[in-house]
This record gives C-alpha cells, sequence and structure tokens, in this order.
C-alpha cells in the first residue's frame, strides 16, 4: 500500500475520479488498507471477486507475475498534468514475490461538469493489457464480469477487429501490431497455444477521433490437445458476431488444405440466425457479417503479374464438375464470396531466421526482414483506415454497453444449446438501452434546467428559453444512443417525460414567484396596516390618505424586479382579500379606488394568462417541431445509410452473377438474379418510406389538449 500512500494527494483532487479494485488474495489487505487516512479510505473503493464493480471509470487487471510490474503506464488527463501510479514491494510475499497475483490498474477520469454531461465522446483511457473476454473452460464458455465492466465504460463508438486462424501461426503478435505495442497478447516460442478463448484490449483508435479499436484475439483453431470441435466452431461464431472486421491467420500458402481449415464458415449458417424467422440466409448474412481480411504468414510464392486480391479472387473461383468433392469445395468458396464481400488479401514472408522465431517479440525493428516489416506495416495501415466502426442491423454504431450487452445475449444462446439470432439480441438489448437512454436524456435535461435558471424567472419566455436549449440537448442525446425504436415507444416515452419535468418546472417557477410576490407585498404594505391601527384613515382626510399610500404600494411593488411570471396574479388576490377596508373605514371614495386597482390587476392577470395560453401553445407547436426536426434528420441518415448499404450489395451481387456466368454456372447466376430483384424491390419500398409522419403521430399522442392534435392526421 506504500504506492497508494505516495497517490493520496491525487485522490484528494476534486477533479479525479479514483476506482480501485484490489483482487490480491494478501491477508495483510485489511490492516494496510486500515493504515490509510480515513479521508483517503473514504474514496476508495474496495471490491474483492467475484463482486459486480458499482464503478463506471474503467478498471483494468490481469494475472501477472509482479516481479516483471515496475510501474504501470501513464494516463494523459485532458487539461491536467499527467500522473504515474506505480506498484512497489510492500514487503508481501504476494505482492514482491514471484508468484501470480493481480496486476491493479487505477483510472483517473475528469469531473464531467453539468453543462457537458453527454458522454458519447468520453476519451478512451489505455488499457495496459488485455482482459480475458470469453473463457473457454473444459468446452463451456462464459464471460469475465470484469471485463465486460471495462467494456461497458467505453462510450465511444467501436472498432472490432478479431483475429482468428490455427494455433501457433501469429495471430497474437500481428494484433500487438494493431496496438502499436511489442508486448500485450500473449506470444509463446512452444508448440503449445498461448490464448484460451476470446482477448480483448481497448485503445484509443490511433487514425480517427472520438472512436475507439477494440482488438480480440482468439483461441487457436486446430489445437491437437483439444478434443472438442463445437468450442471451435462457437468461438469463431462469436468473433464473427461481435467483430466489424474479422482477419483469419494461416500459414504457407492458399491451397485446398487452407481452404479446408476455412471450413467452419461453411458452419456458421447452422451456428447464426440473423433474423427470427430466417426467410433468406444469403442476403441477412452478408448485411451482419464483418470484412474479412485474410493473412497468410510465410509466404513462398511469388504472384507475378497478380496483385494479393486478385490472387485472392483467382482462388476462390468455383470449381466445375458434379462429384462430392467439387461440391463441397464449391460451396465453402461460395460461402466466402457471399457472405463476405469485402474481402482483403495480404501476404507476409517469413519474418526473421528460424533461430530468431522463438523470441520475436523480443526483436528489434532492424532485426526482422525488410519484406516483411513493409508488409505487417501495410496491413496495419488498411486496418487503422479501412476497418468500419461496428453496427447494428439498421445502422445503428455499437458502443461498448452496446458490445458487452450483445456478448451476453450470444454466449447465453451458446451455453443453453440454443442458435444466436443477431436480430433477437437485438431487439432484447433495445429494451434496455432505450429506458436507459430515456432516463439519461431526461436526466440531461434536469441537470440543465437545473443549472441554467434562477427562479423566479423575470418571465415565461425566460425559462422556456432555456428549457428549449436542454430540451434539444436531451433529445439529441437520446436519438445517438436509441435504436430499434421501431413503433417509438421510447421517443414517445421521452415526449411524455420531458413534457411532465417541463411542467414541474414551471409550477416551480410560479410557486417561487408567488413566494416573492407575497414577500414584496408584506413588506410594502407593513406601514399601511401600522396607520391602520393607528386610525390615521378614519381622521379627517383619512381617505385620501390611503389613496396615496395604496398608489405609493402599487407604484413600488410594479418597480420591485425579480417577482416573476405571478406578479398579476398575486396582486389580484392581494386587493381582493382587502375588499372589506372600505367598510371598515366607512370611506366610498376608498371602496371605489381598491374596486378600480382590482379591476386593472385583474385585467392584467386576464391578458398575462390569455399570452401564457397562447405561448403555451406555441411552446407545444415548437417542441414538436423540434422532435420532427431531429427525427427527421435521424432517419434521412439512416435512410441514406441503408440505401448505401443496399446498393453495395447489389453492387455484389451483380459481379457475382458475372463471375458466376463466366465460371460456367448459369443456374447459380439465375437463382441469385431473384435475389437481385428482391433486393431491389426492397429498395424501392425504403425509398417510399412514411415512417416520419406516423412517428409524429405517435408523438402527438403525448401532448396535451390541441397541441398534440396539431401534428395528428385528420
Amino acid at each position: 500500500m506504500k504506492w497508494l500512500q505516495e497517490e493520496k494527494r491525487c485522490i484528494q483532487q476534486p477533479w479525479v475520479s479514483w476506482a480501485l479494485w484490489l483482487c490480491c488474495p494478501c491477508p495483510q489487505w485489511p490492516a494496510r488498507c486500515q493504515a490509510l487516512s480515513a479521508k483517503c479510505c473514504s474514496m476508495l473503493e474496495l471490491l474483492s471477486p467475484p463482486a459486480v464493480p458499482a464503478v463506471n471509470p474503467p478498471i483494468w487487471y490481469r494475472s501477472c507475475d509482479f516481479s516483471e510490474l515496475s510501474s504501470i503506464p501513464r494516463i494523459s488527463i485532458p487539461g491536467k498534468e499527467e500522473k504515474k501510479g506505480k506498484i512497489k514491494d510492500t514487503g508481501c510475499g504476494g505482492w514482491g514475490g514471484a508468484r501470480p497475483g493481480f496486476a491493479i490498474y487505477c483510472s483517473f477520469q475528469s469531473v464531467i461538469t453539468a453543462g457537458s454531461s453527454t458522454t458519447m465522446d468520453a476519451p478512451m483511457l489505455p488499457m495496459p493489457a488485455p482482459l480475458c473476454l470469453v473463457t473457454n473452460k473444459d468446452s463451456v464458455l462464459s464471460l469475465d464480469r470484469r471485463a465486460l465492466a471495462v467494456l461497458r465504460s467505453v462510450t465511444q463508438p467501436l472498432v472490432v477487429v478479431a483475429i482468428a486462424g490455427l494455433y501457433r501461426t501469429g495471430k497474437s503478435y500481428l494484433m500487438n501490431q494493431l496496438a502499436q505495442k511489442r508486448t500485450g497478447f500473449p506470444l509463446g516460442p512452444t508448440v503449445h497455444a498461448e490464448t484460451k478463448g476470446i482477448w480483448m484490449w481497448c485503445l484509443p483508435h490511433p487514425r480517427r477521433q472520438g472512436v475507439t479499436l477494440v482488438l480480440l484475439d482468439t483461441e487457436g483453431l486446430g489445437d491437437p490437445k483439444k478434443d472438442d470441435d463445437d468450442s471451435n466452431s462457437w468461438i469463431f461464431t462469436l468473433a464473427v458476431l461481435l467483430s466489424s472486421t474479422l482477419v483469419y491467420n494461416s500459414i504457407g500458402t492458399i491451397d485446398q488444405w487452407a481452404l479446408e481449415q476455412l471450413r467452419l464458415v461453411t458452419e456458421l449458417t447452422e451456428h447464426i440466425r440473423v433474423r427470427e424467422e430466417n426467410d433468406n440466409p444469403t442476403s441477412n448474412f452478408v448485411r451482419v457479417f464483418p470484412c474479412f481480411v485474410w493473412t497468410v504468414r510465410d509466404f513462398t510464392l511469388q504472384l507475378r503479374a497478380l496483385s494479393e486480391d486478385e490472387y485472392l479472387d483467382d482462388i476462390l473461383r468455383l470449381q466445375t464438375g458434379d462429384g462430392k468433392k467439387a461440391k463441397e469445395r464449391n460451396e465453402l468458396r461460395s460461402c466466402l464470396r457471399n457472405f463476405f464481400p469485402r474481402r482483403k488479401l495480404f501476404t507476409m514472408e517469413r519474418p526473421a531466421a528460424d533461430a530468431d522465431l522463438q523470441r520475436l517479440e523480443e526483436l528489434r525493428e532492424d532485426e526482422l526482414q525488410p519484406g516483411f516489416r513493409k508488409q505487417v506495416d501495410a496491413f496495419c495501415r488498411y486496418i487503422w483506415e479501412e476497418a468500419p466502426v461496428k453496427v447494428l442491423l439498421g445502422g445503428h454504431q455499437v458502443t461498448g454497453n452496446v458490445l458487452a450487452g450483445l456478448a451476453e445475449k450470444y454466449v447465453a444462446a451458446i451455453t443453453s444449446g440454443a442458435v444466436p439470432c443477431v436480430e433477437s439480441a437485438v431487439t432484447a438489448l433495445a429494451r434496455a438501452e432505450n429506458s436507459a437512454a430515456v432516463e439519461a436524456a431526461v436526466a440531461e435535461y434536469q441537470r440543465g434546467m437545473e443549472h441554467g435558471l434562477v427562479l423566479p424567472t423575470a418571465s415565461r419566455s425566460a425559462l422556456v428559453a432555456v428549457h428549449r436549449d436542454c430540451e434539444q440537448r436531451a433529445i439529441t442525446l437520446f436519438l445517438s444512443r436509441a435504436f430499434a425504436d421501431h413503433e417509438r415507444q421510447y421517443h414517445a416515452e421521452l415526449v411524455g417525460k420531458l413534457e411532465a419535468a417541463k411542467d414541474e418546472f414551471c409550477r416551480r417557477n410560479e410557486e417561487a414567484s408567488e413566494q416573492r410576490c407575497h414577500a414584496v407585498l408584506q413588506e410594502l404594505w407593513r406601514d399601511v396596516e401600522l396607520r391602520l391601527q393607528n386610525g390615521d384613515y378614519v381622521a379627517p382626510g383619512g381617505a385620501q390618505l390611503f389613496k396615496e399610500d395604496l398608489n405609493r404600494v402599487l407604484e413600488e411593488y410594479k418597480r420591485r424586479p425579480d417577482k416573476g411570471v405571478r406578479a398579476e396574479a398575486v396582486l389580484e388576490v392581494f386587493l381582493r382579500e382587502r375588499e372589506g377596508l372600505a367598510q371598515v373605514l366607512k370611506a366610498t371614495e376608498v371602496q371605489l379606488e381598491l374596486a378600480e386597482r382590482q379591476r386593472e390587476a385583474a385585467a392584467a392577470e386576464a391578458e398575462a394568462a390569455q399570452k401564457a395560453a397562447e405561448a403555451w401553445l406555441e411552446e407545444q407547436r415548437r417542441t414538436m417541431e423540434e422532435h420532427k426536426r431531429q427525427l427527421e434528420q435521424q432517419l434521412k441518415e439512416e435512410q441514406r445509410a441503408w440505401l448505401e448499404e443496399q446498393r453495395r450489395l447489389l453492387e455484389h451481387h451483380k459481379k457475382e452473377i458475372e463471375a458466376l456466368v463466366q465460371e460456367g454456372f448459369k443456374r447459380e447466376a439465375a437463382a441469385m438474379q431473384e435475389l437481385i430483384t428482391q433486393l431491389e424491390e426492397e429498395k424501392k419500398n425504403r425509398e417510399r418510406d412514411t415512417r416520419i409522419s406516423s412517428a409524429l403521430s405517435i408523438l402527438a399522442a403525448f401532448l396535451p389538449g390541441a397541441a398534440g392534435k396539431l401534428f395528428r392526421p385528420m
């Protein structure tokens, strides 16, 4: 705990959020924790496995040998100096010794102000090392809750790159290169497979602002020590489902044997359902499958005039023949061509001499073969620049929380013996995510109103001005997080809750105004009360004196600032309550003066009420216009993305028809032409989409009275 005491100053900084996960089994922990000051202890959250973390900032750990750890990488905090936490020997065997323990990573996170509480673009703090996301123990898959906690803390869109392939072919080395690290995913110099399950590494994207790069290193295929092929299939299936780019790594050349190792691709139709009603697997799969990148290590062939991609296309040409072997070979080639329209090939020569391969991660750049370095650089540049953000059906960008939810749904389906269904997973996840989006948007609205309002406001328009800004940000936040809200159920819920929240602020504003006005009138009326008690107004000339005092009170009341929106209403009630003064004073002049002043106040109140009603109706109209504007903008963008994706699909299938005709497979080309006709019909129907008008009708039902009728169809 020595290093914690050194960082006590950091803990006490108001701009730092410190989240600590202590998983060390050392029995000395309780005593060492007690040694911390009370203030320090109050700011530390000590959790022991398998407790679920109650904090949101990233918390990372990995099984390791503590003797190998000297420090934790530096973390850059926007607008603040960099901090560095060190793990030092405490004299405890669990820390200073060589036995495995847990490395602790303490994350710093800037406090988010009320004015900028939206965290969609919160900067990603780099994980110091990978975590095991999916464990494979005795051929049973399970998710690590600590890794899920890290993933859920990532609020940016994700580019998810998964790598699969035979064991001991250098997959982990390529992933470390993508992470721009020499070490990270474990490499081993022996024939034993190093990676088990699926390991995850979340890092800031090296090329794109506001995007996080998630690397998934999967368990190697073909390990002779594993006697269960099902786990291979499910690991590969998860890599396909979770990634936006799938890298398949092999060694040697792309021959029939190499293609046979990709037999898992043909099984994807048995392990994945895209729609709950799987009426057209081929066209459905292509919508959700990742881009496909094939890396071939230790490649020795001369491609001559062919480019790498042309070489891959040539390998995937269908073979003629009616025999069983030809059909099996063509099935695999067809799956690769149909499921992965975006394909890329990288060939790489042997990185170093045989004697140096065992210490590949220790070699300096100049010790690697120049050709290999150039080829790896080209691979990394392609992934960094071309690998797309992961999106759901419908085009919604995936964040860490969404990816964690998908992983949970898919693994739960696999372990229960069911086939994972993408549509079902997205629908189930959308329910929770959309409800959270509504609550987050309402909370954003309330924070903004609390921060921007000083009650009572001088006028209703002053409150409305703050409301408009807060409402706009709340709608933007909701639409950025919500997805698959086809019936606009959650958007309608947001309309209702924002309306209720606005009404509550209006009520509080009126209440504050009434309190202020009563206080002002009580202060100004105090002298009149004293004169009433002294009988000054019943003496000769008292009626005129009362009129003068009343005018003075009313004039001063008008001049007093910050009375708010209920000034006229409170005054009208105040004067009405004093109608009996005329009888007490037995003065007709007083009665007439009070009646006149009361009529003036009532007229002013009626005028204010009329203006408020008109302003309320106009505000309801403007509210719906704001929802319409942002919803229309989102739907148009979704429409544009869908049509672009449809265009790419049609283009891909048309190229496939040309290829099939050239290869002599006219029957298959005719079947694909039917698919193209279906896709073109879908495109036409989508172009005639009327979802905006129907969505507005749903939202209008949550606006009261005449305001809602403005947007309902007649």
